[in-house]
């Protein structure tokens, strides 16, 4: 039996055992990263669950990486190498085995966000709860998402020995370091608390209509600093998130996306009431945009210029779908009074006097 050492009575080179060995060991981790991804394939064929296809997508690449790397880091143990060899090559492969794994633990997170976002689905029509949780979940994804990049930048920083001097030396003026670091980061901390904040307290959620800055407007997207919201005309309205503390604005949808609209027409003082009530409700029923809480008509205000103020008020589901009932009332209503009552429109009244009454 020939010695491991030697190939056909000729001795190996210590370098090409080494290399051999690590070469068998990524391909141990390539193998088994294989069997994994073959595994996980079959699960989403055989149950359709949005976690299993999750996790393909986004962890498919990082473990395809990281398990390779865990064998060779394994390998090392077996590997027979100088000192001045061996401890920059253990070096470089735990700082890439800690930024692979801290993008396994990122991934991790966005297959649970994929997860939250299918069982907790916007296009609902009654969807507070679920824009309750995605602004919650959007805020604590990009809050751990940053905590882990500063922890992973750390851990690699202070593995290395002339970085933990430093941060020894620094230790002696953290006092001063902390005042200065606490003036310079205030704004950024206000910014981050004001985020927990309305995290959980949420006087703004995703997908909330707001009226701010005199803009009609969704909210898009809240993260640590800023909010953005999506105005009608498809701009793009960004607010720093203290605002949301400290200005007043409107949310139409807080409690509930349903919505009360109301259309205003000014009537000479003439027109029948009855009628129209009668052709509003005909309106409104055959209208899917209303969904059947509110039908009143009212006269509201009467002027000096000889006109009456009538208000029709309807309801809807949500803030869009009223904006249009509103648009769609008014346009019929204008056309039914043209139609059947043009002498009830609204009208201008001059009196003349005759100079010579009275002589």
């Amino acid at each position: 039996m020939q010695h491991l050492d030697h190939f056909l009575g000729y001795p190996i080179p210590l370098f090409v055992k080494n290399l051999i060995i690590a070469v068998v060991a990524i391909l141990a981790g390539l193998l088994l990263k294989f069997i994994i991804h073959k595994i996980f394939i079959l699960l989403s064929r055989w149950w359709d669950f949005i976690l299993i296809k999750s996790t393909i997508k986004h962890l498919r690449r990082p473990v395809a990486v990281f398990i390779p790397l865990l064998f060779l880091n394994f390998s090392l143990d077996v590997m027979q190498m100088p000192v001045t060899y061996r401890h920059p090559l253990d070096k470089a492969l735990e700082i890439f085995l800690t930024a692979v794994f801290a993008l396994i633990l990122v991934r991790i997170i966005n297959v649970l966000e994929d997860y939250f976002y299918f069982k907790y689905d916007l296009n609902k029509e009654n969807n507070l709860k679920e824009r309750k949780i995605r602004t919650q979940l959007q805020f604590v994804r990009k809050f751990i998402v940053s905590l882990i990049i500063i922890i992973t930048a750390a851990i690699i920083l202070l593995s290395f020995e002339s970085m933990r001097k430093i941060g020894a030396g620094l230790l002696t003026g953290v006092g001063i370091g902390g005042i200065i670091i606490g003036f310079a980061a205030q704004k950024s901390l206000g910014n981050l608390l004001a985020g927990f904040q309305i995290a959980f307290t949420q006087p703004i959620r995703i997908d909330d209509v707001l009226i701010v800055e005199g803009e009609w407007g969704r909210v898009e997207e809240i993260t640590l600093t800023y909010v953005v919201v999506s105005i009608w005309d498809q701009r793009r309205l960004i607010l720093p998130i203290t605002y949301f503390i400290e200005k007043p604005f409107q949310n139409w949808t807080r409690v509930s996306a349903e919505l009360l609209g109301t259309v205003f027409l000014y009537l000479d003082y003439t027109v029948p009431i009855e009628p129209l009530r009668q052709e509003f409700s005909k309106l409104l029923n055959s209208n899917p945009l209303w969904d059947k809480r509110v039908n009143v008509v009212q006269v509201t205000d009467s002027t000096k210029d000889g006109a009456i103020e009538v208000r029709f008020l309807m309801s809807a589901t949500n803030s869009s779908r009223a904006f249009d009932l509103r648009c769609n009332v008014r346009e019929a209503m204008i056309g039914f009074i043209q139609t059947h009552y043009p002498e009830s429109l609204p009208k201008k009244r001059l009196e003349f006097k005759d100079k010579f009454e009275g002589m």
